[in-house]
């Protein structure tokens, strides 16, 4: 399975902005963006001429590295948005939010949301009831999230329970006692705090 194994920092100084994709050190004076806030690479200084093509493309790109999706996975969801009802931009990022991986990282159970794919790859993560190992694997109103016994005792996820002052969004109920959460409704885009211009996205798909 393809994926992206190289140093995620490299991604955020490519933004120009921090994606938080390090859990704690993104919070911290050792994040590579407080040090170099500059793309990486030898012309990384250099000027750079700010297209229209090149806004929607770095939009989009931001986007992906946030959710951490690739190329393929996203053009897929963009789809499944252009198909359903309402505002395409909303509809992705409505997709991308309801994804399981990011569930398990928005309700504090995990630390960022690579940690959460590593828990629910494992076999970490139960949706109501049955176990479920695809990170992609997308939320309904009304499903419920749970971490088996045995994630419970892992000392990373009491971490992040019990030490990590994590506050989870509206639309999700959690339960840190009983290590569950519940998605209560389906998010709308003033609830989504990402910062992305999803209509830059929209139009350059739409070419």
């Amino acid at each position: 399975m393809a994926r992206y194994t190289g140093p995620v920092c490299r991604l955020c100084r490519r933004e120009r902005m921090k994606l938080y994709l390090k859990g704690a050190k993104c919070d911290s004076m050792k994040c590579p963006i407080e040090k170099r806030p500059y793309p990486p690479g030898q012309h990384g200084r250099g000027r750079v001429r700010e297209t229209e093509y090149l806004l929607q493309l770095r939009e989009k790109q931001k986007a992906r590295r946030i959710y951490g999706v690739l190329e393929k996975q996203f053009r897929i969801t963009f789809k499944e948005a252009a198909r359903r009802e309402g505002k395409t931009g909303d509809n992705l990022l409505v997709l991308l939010e309801t994804r399981l991986d990011n569930v398990v990282f928005r309700s504090g159970f995990a630390a960022s949301r690579s940690q959460a794919r590593q828990f629910i790859r494992h076999g970490h993560i139960q949706v109501n009831g049955k176990r479920v190992d695809i990170p992609s694997y997308q939320l309904k109103k009304g499903d419920q999230i749970s971490l088996t016994q045995r994630a419970k005792e892992m000392i990373v996820v009491r971490h992040s329970l019990e030490v990590v002052d994590h506050t989870p969004p509206m639309w999700i109920d959690v339960s840190k006692n009983d290590a569950k959460l519940t998605i209560s409704e389906l998010p709308i885009r003033e609830q989504i705090d990402i910062p992305v211009r999803e209509q830059l996205i929209v139009e350059l798909y739409s070419k």
